[in-house]
């Protein structure tokens, strides 16, 4: 089949953004003087902000220790898990913002999505979607379906203070991908056969996971968490025509669905280096820069996008050089940010599993010592 729907915009209306405000003193007393909440909405402090993705988890003896006999889902699933791991690297590290632990295959399972994290795998789908009627087996999310949800985060909110709680959600096209394919793929062979041969029935599921990756963020922003970020850990496979045709429209419509609650919104995907632009257009406070590009290049890039803030970008396996090559490289990125009107320092992507956390712990330490 050839594309039989109409094409998504390739520059989406830009959804409404925090309105910045004037400088204010250092961080207080409450989330919405963070650090983070201002680095991401155009009001840097004196020193920019340093959060890692993935930091909750497998890198830290104390996770591994908590999660010991415990499956994935069931661990995003209990609050009393959820608190704990999701605390455990804002204790050892002191970093300026907390990453609500859960898995963006979570909301999937929890519409009735029969699949499993499998160790050593990553998600796989019992019944993949491929046909109109498979799409029927996907309902939309209600916020009643995650309750524990809700409550994690209200429990992490009351622990956590002053410190921001970041809440995340999957993209519909990552999403999708795992739908489509059944589990993790080198290829997305079916989920771009399914894109280009069945254009509508694509649109139409991503459409849905909008609303479900939507109504995650939502669930949690009203619980108390002080940003959210949307996840696209698979949009760099695609071409940047397949990115403005197929997948940015419903990437702004997750931004969009959260934009009147008025928290910042981060997005980032891996290897999206050629997607830096449409992906800032899909409406983002903060465009997530990954390890392969520039951070001086990935602003000048977006700067007549209108992202006022940027996010990253440094290579999570230079972490494993000796501690001259990482604090050169801190710098480096700490001085780059600096012409973006705000930036929040973190990796290129997520915490390796080895990583030696003594390393991260004097990354946050460096950057502190970092002013502008």
């Amino acid at each position: 089949m050839t594309d039989a729907v109409p094409a998504a915009s390739s520059t989406p209306a830009p959804t409404p953004r925090p309105a910045p405000g004037p400088d204010v003193a250092p961080a207080g007393g409450s989330p919405a003087d963070s650090l983070l909440v201002r680095a991401a909405t155009g009001r840097p402090g004196p020193r920019p902000p340093v959060w890692f993705m993935r930091q909750a988890g497998r890198s830290l003896p104390e996770y591994r220790k908590v999660r010991e006999g415990v499956g994935m889902l069931e661990s995003c699933r209990r609050p009393d898990l959820v608190t704990e791991i999701t605390l455990q690297p804002v204790r050892r590290h002191g970093v300026d913002a907390a990453i609500f632990f859960s898995d963006i295959v979570v909301p999937l399972a929890a519409v009735g999505i029969d699949l499993d994290i499998v160790a050593g795998t990553g998600p796989v789908v019992a019944e993949p979607i491929r046909t109109r009627a498979d799409l029927d087996r996907l309902p939309e999310l209600d916020a009643a379906a995650v309750p524990d949800i809700a409550e994690s985060v209200r429990l992490l909110v009351a622990e956590l203070g002053p410190t921001p709680l970041i809440g995340f959600a999957g993209a519909p096209f990552t999403l999708a991908s795992y739908l489509v394919e059944g589990g993790p793929s080198k290829t997305h062979a079916r989920t771009k056969a399914l894109m280009h041969g069945d254009p509508q029935l694509w649109s139409d599921l991503c459409a849905r996971l909008a609303q479900i990756a939507g109504a995650f963020l939502r669930v949690q922003i009203e619980a108390g968490a002080s940003a959210v970020q949307l996840f696209d850990s698979w949009a760099g496979f695609l071409s940047r025509r397949d990115y403005e045709r197929h997948v940015q429209a419903h990437s702004a419509s997750v931004l969009a669905s959260v934009a009147e609650l008025g928290v910042p919104r981060i997005h980032f995907g891996v290897g999206t280096s050629e997607l830096l632009e449409p992906m800032t257009a899909a409406g983002a406070d903060v465009i997530g820069v990954d390890y392969r590009t520039s951070l001086a290049g990935a602003i000048d890039r977006v700067a007549g996008v209108g992202a006022p803030a940027v996010q990253g970008n440094l290579d999570p396996a230079l972490l494993f050089a000796p501690w001259e090559v990482v604090d050169a490289q801190v710098r480096r990125i700490v001085s780059e940010g600096r012409g973006a009107s705000g930036h929040v320092v973190n990796l290129g992507h997520g915490v390796l599993p080895d990583t030696d956390p003594d390393v991260l712990t004097r990354v946050v330490e460096l950057v502190r010592s970092l002013e502008v």
